[in-house]
């Protein structure tokens, strides 16, 4: 994706990775999905200091905001040292790790369980807040941990 010339400056290939769109959009429109991507990746900078906000899914939104406003950010996003393998590995595989599942889940469980008990909603909007719960656990849990092994998914030679 980056390669250093001889200069030394970063330059990326001309190639889109995934979701880089080739839909010329408005330079207004463009402007407002850059100014997302860069609040949703300062969102998910915050999420990799502070336990209980979430990176991966911010990450992912910014990837997607710089894929409809700057190639130039989409690679570097999806090429960043530290933010890039996570994003990769969804974007290829669809993986969520062990890690951010148990953590999105008993981020779930904590916030149900403060907003049916200790606040003044009403049972409506509880029930309705617990079934989309509820979907985003399922949704979560059903992705894989890990990358798929390649020797497992090789046919045997016979």
């Amino acid at each position: 994706m980056m390669r250093r010339s001889k200069d030394g400056s970063t330059r990326f290939n001309e190639e889109p990775g995934p979701y880089c769109s080739d839909v010329h959009l408005s330079p207004h429109l463009r402007l407002m999905y850059l100014l997302l991507g860069w609040c949703f990746f300062g969102l998910g900078a915050l999420g990799a200091a502070l336990p209980g906000l979430p990176t991966t899914p911010f990450m992912l939104l910014a990837l997607w905001a710089f894929s409809k406003s700057s190639r130039r950010f989409h690679h570097w996003l999806y090429a960043h040292r530290v933010f890039g393998p996570p994003l990769q590995q969804w974007c290829t595989h669809r993986v969520i790790p062990l890690k951010a599942k148990v953590v999105a889940v008993v981020t779930m469980v904590l916030s149900f369980v403060y907003l049916a008990f200790f606040s003044q909603i009403s049972l409506w909007l509880i029930i309705a807040i617990a079934v989309l719960m509820l979907y985003g656990a399922y949704f979560v849990l059903s992705k894989p941990s890990r990358i798929p092994d390649s020797e497992s998914t090789q046919p045997s030679a016979g």
